[in-house]
């Protein structure tokens, strides 16, 4: 650890060099580029350098500790400091573990979240709906940019898909735990007989990727549009505003038909396009284009799940932990913290 923390220092030091030479100064795109990461960096090398003078600390207060000799009052006192500073230390190692946790885990990434009804028909895409409202909710909470890229709604409220984007800083580090089947166990509100049934939905998460990492060449697109459908509406099925592209090397498809403008439509696609191929490319070697999604989400079959929702218990459990609350109506209001705090500090450990 102790290497990682020189490295972050001295990378802090050269950036502060960088940004006053009279080159840097006169590119504003480098300009920006340092300053950006010289500002993340600042907050963490504040706490290494508070964390090394705790272990100064610790050791003079060790020190008079086994040189007290009979001043048994001087000892006693320095005990109970060297207990505070170890307490201190303690913490500012957690902290630190989590900034650069942060600092690793793509924090200014956007996280484009995929949302699918599976097993369970009606009552799935009621409950992908439910999925998109807490999603909604968390990012709100966490003042991240919610932008719709694809929605299509079924005719009792539900959705069939829905795909959309989480811009902000932490979006797809904390989004990316939420990959996989979600499973719900519920009575329907279509079920007279008042029977818990248990249905599922799939969710992908993706990084969008930069304009550096995905080039794509025009020739290589089949750009077809269409009818909308939906549930319903003046403009559905009147005009070909929606569009599907078709990355030919690969397969990759992306439909887009949540705008009336053709033209917003395709923008969109292409966005969610790059976000898929950006996969398909650091997953090539895994047969089947949607090989990643599957590794994601499975068949999306009901034995297959990362969470559990359960509401007569009113019990959320997350399987990779195992993680349990019992307050599932906060989690479904957005306080999906409550889940992805400990997957964060699971996954820490692990890497550590």
């Amino acid at each position: 650890m102790f290497d990682k923390l020189e490295k972050i220092e001295a990378e802090y030091k050269e950036i502060s060099g960088k940004l006053a030479t009279a080159e840097v100064l006169a590119d504003r795109q480098e300009y920006r580029k340092l300053a950006k990461r010289f500002s993340s960096l600042e907050s963490l090398v504040k706490i290494i350098r508070k964390y090394k003078k705790f272990l100064t600390q610790k050791e003079e207060t060790f020190s008079i500790i086994q040189s007290g000799g009979e001043n048994s009052e001087l000892v006693d006192l320095a005990k109970e400091d060297l207990e505070k500073i170890n307490a201190e230390i303690k913490r500012l190692e957690e902290e630190i573990e989590g900034k650069i946790y942060e600092e690793e885990s793509f924090p200014d990434r956007t996280a484009i979240v995929e949302i699918r009804p599976a097993a369970g028909g009606q009552e799935s895409a009621l409950f992908a709906l439910d999925l998109l409202k807490m999603y909604s909710k968390y990012a709100d909470s966490k003042k991240w940019e919610i932008e719709m890229l694809d929605s299509q709604p079924t005719e009792i409220g539900g959705i069939k898909e829905c795909v959309f984007a989480v811009k902000g800083r932490g979006a797809y580090a904390n989004f990316k735990f939420e990959s996989g089947v979600h499973r719900v166990q519920r009575v329907p509100v279509t079920e007279s007989g008042g029977r818990i049934h248990t249905s599922t939905v799939t969710v992908a998460v993706l990084m969008e990727p930069t304009n550096v990492e995905i080039s794509i060449d025009p020739k290589d697109l089949k750009i077809d549009t269409f009818h909308s459908s939906g549930a319903g509406g003046q403009h559905v099925n009147t005009t070909d505003s929606a569009v599907r592209i078709t990355h030919i090397p690969s397969g990759v498809v992306s439909t887009c038909q949540d705008e009336r403008s053709q033209i917003k439509n395709r923008h969109k696609a292409m966005r969610i396009l790059k976000a898929r191929l950006l996969k398909y490319q650091q997953k090539q070697q895994i047969q089947g284009i949607d090989s990643e999604r599957r590794k994601q989400i499975g068949k999306g079959g009901r034995s297959e799940k990362i969470r559990t929702y359960n509401f007569s218990q009113r019990r959320v459990t997350d399987h990779r932990g195992p993680i349990t609350v019992y307050r599932l109506e906060s989690v479904l209001e957005g306080n999906l913290d409550l889940i992805i705090k400990p997957l964060i500090l699971q996954s820490r450990k692990e890497r550590i």
